[in-house]
């Protein structure tokens, strides 16, 4: 499966409370997000990578000065959806209407390989595409009072059915950049590409992924994180 790469990173990652945003942070020898770059930019089937990062960053030049092949930067916008439609937006004249484009957070620096596989398979031959996702196995509790670090149970919710999503978000190039055009267009702003995809009425293929696939969210999981590449045997 050839495809394109669009990862969003301009957020600012206010919940990380450090001085930098959460995927410029420290993990090994490296950062947050070069770790999730760096199994892409050992895919043969990746033809190019995108990154949409803030018009005030300072920190991406150097690390893209220092990445491979393959790697070059649109302006993020203030919403997810926003990045990644210019991301898109930067690959039109070279990306063509059915090829892929895998969509990953810059915060995610734990993906596998044996997930980008199992992604490569299960959608090929999908007109439209899909995303990585791992079954909820944990009892969900809805909050009395939302927003809030303690706070009393409203009711226990029936998990069967339910997927906690992930990313690489997989679509075609013309899909993906329609969805995202109209829901923007029209105001709406989706919280994933999945979200504008199902908007037009159409429904992607859940793809299972490994729950280690984390994002880097707060100091803990930037902990979590070095403990999971720790275990790993392949580079990334």
């Amino acid at each position: 499966m050839r495809y394109f790469v669009v990862m969003p990173a301009a957020g600012s990652g206010r919940r990380f409370a450090a001085s930098v945003p959460k995927q410029y942070a420290a993990l090994g020898n490296s950062t947050v997000i070069e770790h999730a770059l760096a199994i892409f930019e050992a895919d043969p089937d990746c033809a190019g990578i995108v990154v949409a990062v803030a018009p005030d960053d300072a920190a991406w030049p150097g690390i893209a000065a220092r990445r491979g092949r393959l790697i070059e930067t649109a302006a993020g916008g203030e919403h997810r959806a926003q990045s990644v439609r210019n991301g898109l937006r930067a690959l039109v004249g070279r990306a063509r209407d059915d090829d892929w484009i895998m969509v990953h957070d810059a915060a995610r620096p734990c993906l596998a390989s044996a997930d980008i596989e199992a992604l490569k398979r299960e959608l090929a031959p999908h007109p439209v595409g899909g995303l990585l996702a791992v079954p909820l196995a944990d009892t969900l509790k809805r909050a009395l009072e939302p927003g809030t670090k303690s706070t009393h149970v409203d009711a226990t919710l029936d998990r069967d059915g339910l997927w906690r999503a992930a990313t690489p978000q997989v679509f075609r190039f013309g899909v993906l950049l329609r969805a995202l055009e109209s829901a923007l267009s029209a105001g709406r702003m989706p919280t994933d590409e999945a979200q504008a995809i199902e908007w037009t009425g159409q429904r992607p293929r859940l793809v299972a992924g490994r729950a280690d696939n984390i994002k880097v969210t707060t100091a803990d999981d930037l902990v979590l994180a070095g403990a999971i590449l720790g275990t790993r045997t392949e580079k990334l």
